[in-house]
């Protein structure tokens, strides 16, 4: 899977650069799946991914993922013992837009009151080098807010003395990638911690040897600037997912 995620000529990404693109095709192939494995049914190519029948990152097993590449071919990664369903659905959808085949995707895998997300897919190589704005603290500490719990691990808080003002919680997805989620407090907007938060986050990610990714919705505006301020450009790269709840 390309991703195009090579720096370029005289650029030094941070820590092991020569590995970068083959660990962040790994990640989607991994979390997705291996094209290679898949079959064209329709507009999409479908790939039986056993890792979908199995608990993620918080313990929920979500049965699809997708990605739609920059030149628009969609690959639908799919539990197992739901592939031969889904392909056979798609392949009566041969001319279907990435739109028509998201609204289609609940009912052909039997979960028709499920609904599917979009989201852009961002990653960094080279995080912009802005002053870090929070301490690691591990998420049982008292002073980590209850919505960083479920991450996990260590979470990066920005504090004003005990009181939160901003984190970022790490989705340790695989090996290969790990994917950074931002939250600021409604009073604390505006000064610029969420940019500088992920960041760090990423420089810290990269220093695991894992490739920082970062999704967000199409409208969120917001998170858009964060990303981008970060360091997190976009390459054209989306991602869909099935909400069952």
């Amino acid at each position: 899977m390309s991703t195009g995620a090579a720096p370029e000529a005289g650029e030094e990404p941070h820590g092991w650069p020569a590995q970068l693109p083959a660990r962040l095709a790994a990640h989607l192939d991994r979390q997705v799946g291996d094209p290679a494995t898949g079959r064209l049914a329709g507009a999409a190519l479908v790939v039986a991914n056993p890792v979908l029948d199995r608990p993620g990152w918080d313990g929920t097993v979500r049965s699809l993922r997708a990605t739609i590449e920059p030149e628009g071919r969609i690959v639908i990664g799919v539990a197992p013992r739901l592939a031969e369903a889904l392909a056979a659905g798609l392949a009566e959808l041969p001319e279907a837009s990435a739109v028509e085949v998201a609204a289609a995707l609940p009912a052909l895998v039997g979960q028709p009151e499920g609904r599917v997300y979009r989201g852009l897919m961002r990653w960094a190589t080279t995080p912009v080098d802005l002053p870090d704005a929070g301490v690691w603290l591990e998420h049982t500490d008292p002073r980590v807010p209850a919505w960083l719990h479920p991450f996990g691990g260590q979470a990066l808080v920005a504090l004003d003395g005990e009181r939160h003002l901003a984190g970022v919680g790490i989705k340790r997805h695989d090996e290969h990638g790990w994917e950074l989620a931002v939250v600021t407090d409604e009073t604390a907007r505006g000064r610029g911690l969420a940019r500088r938060l992920v960041a760090q986050a990423a420089r810290h990610v990269l220093d695991a040897e894992r490739v920082p990714v970062y999704l967000h919705g199409p409208d969120n505006l917001a998170s858009a600037r964060v990303a981008d301020a970060a360091g997190f450009g976009w390459q054209g790269w989306w991602v869909m997912g099935l909400a069952t709840s």
